[in-house]
C-alpha cells in the first residue's frame, strides 16, 4: 500500500462544487464530475479555493465531504481543505470533522490579518499537533495578502506532520529554495498549473489543478512525463492550456472553469456570491480557446 507521501505525487484536482440555478449544490452534477475526474487525476482535493470553500455552510461541508467518500469506487485519495485565519476555529473544525478515508488536509495560510512569519508558523503548527491526518500548506499571497517565506516552509518541513505545499506564490526563485532546502521527502507542489513543468525540474513532485476539472486525463498525462523526465513531451502537452489558463482567472475564479464545465456539459457555470458568472465577452473567449484545443483532448467530455 502506498504511503500518503506516494498518494500525492502526480495530479490532485483542485474540484468545483456545482451548484444549481437556485444556488444549492447539484449533487447529480458533482457525482459526473468525479466520475470524470477519476478518469485521469491522481487524487481529489475538496473544499479549497476553487470549490468556492468559504461561501460553504458548516452543514454542506460536512455532507461535501460524506457525498465524495461515497461516490469514490477507484478509492482516490481525497484531500480535505480546512484553513482560515482564526487559529482556533481552523482546530475546532478539524476537531468536529470525520476523517476517515481521508489523506491529508490542505490548509491555507492566514489571510486578511497579515501575520509575521513567526505567527504563520505558530499557526501552522498548532494545525500540525491538532491533525490526525498529515498536513499540506497552502501559500496564495495573491489571495492572502502575506507570503509564507521559503524559511518558514524549511523550518515547518521539519515538523513530521507536515508534508508538504501547495504553492502559488509565482515566485521560481522561492521554489528554488523550497527544493533545495527542505527534506528530500517533502512535497513540493505547484499551485499553478503553467508552472507544473518547470517546477517538476526542479525536484517538484506534481500539481493541484485547476485544469484538471475539465481535462483529467491530458493534464494527469503532462505531469507524468515531467515526473518520468520527459520534459520535451510534458511541455509539448502544456502548450495545449496556454491559450485558456489566464482566461480562468480574468474574472475571478472559479467563474471560467466552471464555465468551461458547463461547455463539456459536466455542470452548471453558477457560482455563489461575491463571485458571479463570466460576461459575455469572456464566455466568447473561452469558447473561443476552447476550439483551439486539440480534438483528443476536448473528446474527454462525458457522452
Amino acid at each position: 500500500m502506498k504511503t500518503t507521501l506516494e498518494q500525492l505525487i502526480g495530479t490532485g484536482v483542485a474540484l468545483v462544487t456545482p451548484f444549481d440555478a437556485a444556488g444549492q449544490i447539484d449533487w447529480e452534477a458533482l457525482h459526473k464530475l468525479l466520475e470524470f475526474t477519476a478518469k485521469g487525476v491522481d487524487y481529489w482535493v475538496v473544499n479549497g479555493t476553487t470549490g468556492e470553500a468559504p461561501v460553504l455552510s458548516k452543514e454542506e461541508r460536512k455532507h461535501l465531504l460524506a457525498f465524495v467518500k461515497s461516490h469514490n469506487p477507484k478509492h482516490l485519495p481525497i484531500v480535505w481543505g480546512i484553513g482560515g485565519n482564526n487559529t482556533r476555529e481552523v482546530i475546532a473544525q478539524i476537531k468536529e470533522t470525520d476523517f476517515e478515508g481521508v489523506a491529508a488536509i490542505l490548509s491555507v495560510s492566514p489571510y486578511y490579518n497579515k501575520p509575521s512569519q513567526e505567527g504563520i508558523y505558530q499557526h501552522y503548527l498548532a494545525i500540525a499537533e491538532t491533525s490526525p491526518v498529515p498536513v499540506l500548506l497552502y501559500n496564495v499571497p495573491s489571495r492572502t495578502g502575506a507570503n509564507v517565506s521559503a524559511s518558514t516552509v524549511i523550518r515547518l518541513a521539519a515538523h513530521p506532520n507536515i508534508i508538504g505545499i501547495k504553492d502559488a506564490a509565482g515566485d521560481f526563485e522561492q521554489y528554488v529554495q523550497i527544493a533545495k532546502n527542505a527534506p528530500a521527502n517533502f512535497l513540493l507542489i505547484s499551485g499553478d498549473d503553467m508552472l507544473t513543468v518547470p517546477l517538476i525540474s526542479i525536484g517538484g513532485k506534481g500539481v493541484i489543478s485547476v485544469l484538471a476539472n475539465a481535462f483529467p486525463v491530458s493534464f494527469s498525462h503532462m505531469t507524468r512525463q515531467a515526473l518520468q523526465g520527459n520534459f520535451a513531451q510534458a511541455a509539448a502537452l502544456l502548450y495545449q492550456f496556454a491559450g485558456i489558463n489566464p482566461l480562468l482567472y480574468k474574472e475571478g475564479s472559479p467563474a471560467g472553469i466552471k464555465y468551461v464545465l458547463s461547455q463539456l456539459g459536466i455542470c452548471s457555470p453558477y457560482l455563489r456570491l461575491p463571485h458571479v458568472m463570466p460576461s459575455e465577452n469572456l464566455r466568447s473567449l473561452l469558447e473561443a480557446a476552447l476550439e483551439t484545443i486539440p480534438a483528443d483532448v476536448v473528446i474527454e467530455k462525458l457522452p
